[in-house]
């Protein structure tokens, strides 16, 4: 079979655009749903969200991915096989309770079925939970339970204030994911059980797992006790020798490269 140049360069073209696909990130605003009465008295979206640019948001997690080529987007609604169908890396951060939020959205049966057929054709989640005084954790382990890590009702590297910084300090070494970072502050944490394939990806300094990963069909799983990438953590204001924006980095480096979908 003879093919003209042409043809061949559109070939070429084609390969190249679908290599340089940006990688979509999004942002789950539906589980996670807190509101707050602005200045202004209007009521406002703000906690773990990409445009909060004080110390509870994201906004400079958002940067760094956007630094790496990401799109970003938000989830506000219920997830469906149709909302997830364009997106690469699915993050779920601290799920409402009733103290956070007076009518929360829990996790149901049917959204994670949703999710796991998701990940289970190559998307990459993200879950990030928080101590149970400060999330709902019973929902959100018919989730987490689907790749065999369940989020434990319990308190790690509690810290009281900023003159016990070390106490909630983690040191990483040879970590798979974690490949720059060296010290990470890491407090009021949960910890998580583990089954299956699910494998620890960091310990407390007592050997508790406060994250893990799984691999699930063509996708990938990465489970932490804590939103512990906001902007508070992330912006400097650490000690001298905590290394969460370099985590930050790391982590965002590795969902994007697992390009599966």
């Amino acid at each position: 079979m003879r093919y003209t140049i042409g043809f061949i360069f559109i070939i070429i073209l084609s390969s190249l655009s679908t290599a340089l696909k940006a990688q979509t990130v999004a942002l789950d605003y539906y589980f996670n749903h807190e509101s707050r009465k602005a200045e202004n008295g209007a009521i406002e979206r703000f906690h773990y969200t990409w445009e909060d640019e004080t110390n509870t948001g994201f906004s400079l997690w958002s940067d760094e991915f956007k630094k790496l080529g990401a799109k970003l987007t938000a989830i506000e609604s219920k997830p469906t096989a149709q909302n997830l169908s364009n997106v690469d890396v699915y993050i779920i951060t601290d799920p409402d309770s009733k103290k956070e939020n007076p009518n929360p959205n829990y996790i149901s049966s049917t959204d994670a079925n949703v999710i796991t057929e998701w990940v289970k054709n190559g998307g990459v989640l993200i879950l990030m939970a928080n101590d149970s005084a400060n999330t709902e954790l019973k929902h959100f382990n018919i989730l987490a339970e689907k790749f065999g890590m369940h989020f434990n009702d319990d308190l790690q590297n509690h810290v009281i204030d900023d003159a016990h910084f070390d106490d909630g300090a983690v040191a990483l070494k040879d970590n798979m994911v974690f490949t720059t970072a060296r010290k990470i502050f890491m407090k009021d944490v949960c910890s998580i059980g583990l089954q299956g394939n699910a494998k620890p990806l960091i310990r407390a300094v007592n050997g508790s797992v406060i994250a893990a990963i799984a691999q699930y069909g063509k996708g990938t799983v990465i489970a932490v006790g804590d939103p512990w990438l906001y902007n508070e953590y992330v912006n400097g204001r650490l000690p001298a020798g905590f290394e969460n924006d370099k985590a930050m980095s790391d982590l965002s480096k590795y969902a994007i490269s697992l390009k599966t979908r």
